[in-house]
């Protein structure tokens, strides 16, 4: 059960780095008085919610078939 964790700690490391340059794009459209980056913001935060949701899925599926999800063996999935 350790290697679900695993997996599920890399994709919120993605998820906590996009979510930290979000602040900063917030932060510096405040700082300028532009709305262009906040705007911005709600268009990746879309995108990270989506690519969040998709990487779920495949690892799901993975497990699925494998019956384990090593991040070891998920680098011998090619082509």
């Amino acid at each position: 059960m350790i290697w679900l964790i695993y997996a599920f700690l890399m994709m919120q490391r993605v998820f906590i780095r996009v979510t930290q340059e979000n602040i900063n794009l917030v932060a510096f459209s405040a700082f300028l008085n532009d709305m262009v980056g906040q705007v911005f913001v709600m268009f990746v935060l879309t995108v990270a919610a989506a690519e969040v949701s998709i990487g779920l899925a495949i690892l799901v599926v993975y497990n699925r078939l494998r019956g384990t999800i090593e991040v070891d063996d998920i680098s011998q999935m090619k082509g």
